[in-house]
Formats: structure tokens, sequence, C-alpha cells
């Protein structure tokens, strides 16, 4: 047997038991697990989150899976896909540092691959977990990213980057050491040290409900997500894990990192009232018996985005990596078929390309909802 498909099993499977979301129940049903999570009640996501030197989700805790149940979920949930769910890749538009710079002003989101979005608001830079590597750790990108380090640098030499956890595939340190020495870096808890290391001065740490003002009239809250955290250098959970709403009179954003499906969607539209982009994770489905704790499904995506109550889903976390045993492009495929099974209007899902520059459309003036965040400090529930 040629030894290149062994090396790429045991890569595959070491991925998934250093870096991947594995969490396994004793039995699992879906009707029951929907119902756990319509039970969730929304103190948990105000209540400690932080235990002998470990991070958890005080609302549902979760164990950790280990090798064994991983390989047999693998084999026992084992899903063919077909030829073009297997193919389908994200289309990819060329150039998008020049049309950028062609565009001197004006807000817009631009997705340069995975989790990795450029965001203009108001003049101030966002990139959201970078990643420009070739790999994450072990997965080979299956599509490029639609930007360099440097011509990130080029454009936004003072960018204000949001990492949402530490897994491989949302911090990557060659990107982050790439990056312009004048980005500013933005951590969940336990990060700061680590990043500091890469090099980068102006880093700062936040922890669930703080708030941050970058500037502008531009302000970025830190909230819970359902995840975890690990990395070959850092214990389990050492680290915590976030989601960012990011906010200005105009326009609300909510990046939502990675994370399984929770209460905190229903409560954040509770909280941030029209939201207009929500900027979803709809990778690592399966086997959902594994995924199903720390990942969505589209189902699940599509119910978070209801909760949410935003105007527009932008799915994300797809198309460059195999992270999971669907393939890559799998997930939007589905995502397509769900909203013409549901008659769901079209319009409101931007399914982007890569490099695709997305010009931000305002929404009725929000200075009551960003004044009231401010007010509340967002440091406790309101």
């Amino acid at each position: 047997m040629n030894p290149r498909p062994r090396i790429q099993v045991f890569a595959l499977v070491l991925l998934f038991c250093l870096l991947s979301c594995v969490h396994y129940p004793s039995s699992f049903d879906e009707a029951d697990w929907r119902q756990s999570v319509e039970e969730e009640e929304p103190a948990g996501l105000y209540g400690s989150h932080f235990h002998e030197g470990r991070y958890f989700n005080p609302w549902m805790d979760r164990a950790q899976g280990g090798l064994i149940r991983f390989l047999k979920m693998s084999v026992s949930e084992r899903t063919r896909y077909t030829q073009e769910e297997k193919d389908f890749k994200p289309g990819f538009i060329p150039g998008l540092k020049e049309r950028i710079k062609a565009t001197p002003s004006g807000d817009f989101i631009a997705w340069i691959g995975h989790s990795t979005f450029l965001i203009r608001l108001r003049g101030i830079y966002i990139l959201t977990d970078p990643i420009f590597s070739e790999r994450a750790l072990l997965p080979k990108r299956v599509t490029p990213p639609a930007l360099t380090a440097e011509e990130v640098n080029e454009i936004a030499p003072e960018v204000n980057v949001l990492i949402s956890h530490n897994h491989y595939d949302h911090l990557d340190a060659p990107s982050i050491k790439a990056l312009s020495d004048a980005s500013k870096v933005i951590v969940p808890m336990g990060l700061k040290p680590y990043v500091e290391e890469m090099d980068k001065s102006h880093v700062e740490e936040m922890d669930w409900w703080q708030r941050a003002d970058l500037g502008h009239g531009v302000t970025i809250v830190c909230l819970p997500a359902q995840h975890w955290s690990r990395r070959l250098t850092q214990g389990t959970n050492r680290t915590l894990w976030v989601s960012y709403m990011i906010l200005t009179p105009e326009v609300t954003i909510y990046f939502g990192g990675d994370s399984g499906y929770f209460a905190g969607y229903k409560e954040y539209g509770r909280v941030f009232p029209r939201i207009t982009y929500a900027i979803l994770p709809t990778t690592a489905l399966n086997p959902r018996t594994f995924m199903y704790y720390a990942h969505m499904n589209v189902d699940e995506a599509l119910d978070a985005f209801r909760e949410l109550n935003a105007k527009y889903f932008i799915p994300t976390h797809w198309g460059t990596f195999q992270i999971s045993a669907e393939p890559p492009g799998y997930p939007v495929l589905e995502l397509r078929r769900k909203i013409e099974k549901l008659n769901l209007d079209p319009s409101r899902y931007l399914i982007m390309d890569l490099g695709q520059l997305l010009p931000i459309e305002e929404a009725e003036t929000q200075e009551n909802q960003w004044q009231a965040a401010g007010a509340r400090g967002c440091s406790g529930r309101p």
C-alpha cells in the first residue's frame, strides 16, 4: 500500500484528537439536544466561567471525547457525498487589494477565506481570525486567500485584529507575526502572553461582556460562544473562546467565531436589536454525534440567524480547509437547499465569493442601541 494515504489518515486522526471540537454524550438524539438548548436559562451567559485554571461554558458544560470514540463515530456515522458536494468550492474574485485601494471611502466587508474577513467601518479596519498560511497546522488549503498578510499591511497597517479562540484555523501564528507591528490584536482571556511572543506589542485581552472602543464611533463587545480551546503548547480550556459584536451608530455586525447552537443567539438578539449582518459558522458538521456541541449544522445556523433577528446572514468557516468529515463546500450547498426548501428570502443570505467586496448597507441609525450598550458597560446582564 502506498504510504501516502496512511500518512493522510494519521494526520486527520491526529488533527481531530488534538485540535477539533470533539465532544460526545453517552447517548445523542437531535430532539433531546434541541430541547436541552431551549431549556437553557440566559442567566448562564452572565455567570462565572473560570475555575481552577480552566474556562467552561456555565450554561451547559461538556467533557471532551477521545481517540477511540472518534474513530468509532467516524466509521458508524460515515456519510456518502455526491461528486458535486465533494467538488464544490467558493468562487474567487482576484485583485482585492486593488479594488479596495480604488474604493477610498465607504464601509465594506471582504471575505479573505475561512473565518478571515477584512471589515472597514468609519475608516477603521477590522480583521477577523486571520489565517493566510497554506495549512492550519495539518489541513491544507483547498482555496487560496484573497489577500496576503503583506497586502493587508499595505492596505491597513494599523488594523484591529479580532481573535475568537486558539484553535489553529483561527489563531495562526505565522499570520499574526506577518502583520504590521502597528496592528492591535484583541484576544480572549489567557492569550495575551502567547500573542505578545509573536512580536506584537499592542495586545488586549477581553472577557465576556467587556467592551472596547476602537475610535471613530466603533465599539466592540466581547460575547460568549459555545466552544472550547486547546493547542499543542496550551492545555485544554486554559484560554477563553469568544464571539464579537461590532457596533457603530449606523451598523451592527455579529462575528460568531466558532460555536455550537446555544441560548446566546436569542439573548444577543434581545440585547442588540437591529443587527445588520450576522457572520455565522457553518462548517465542521460531521460526525454529528461528535460535533453537535461545539459546531452548528445548517438548520441550527438558520435558527441562530433568526434568533439574532439580523437582516443578513453571511456564512463563514467553509470552503477553505477540510476540518471535519464533510467536504469544505458542502455546508453552503446544504444552505442553498434549505433556503429553497423553506421558501426563505434568498436576498438575506449573502453567500460571498473569496475576494468579494460587499458594500455595507447602513441600517436605520442605531445610536440609541450603541449608547445603551455603553451605559451598561456590557459587564453584566441588563
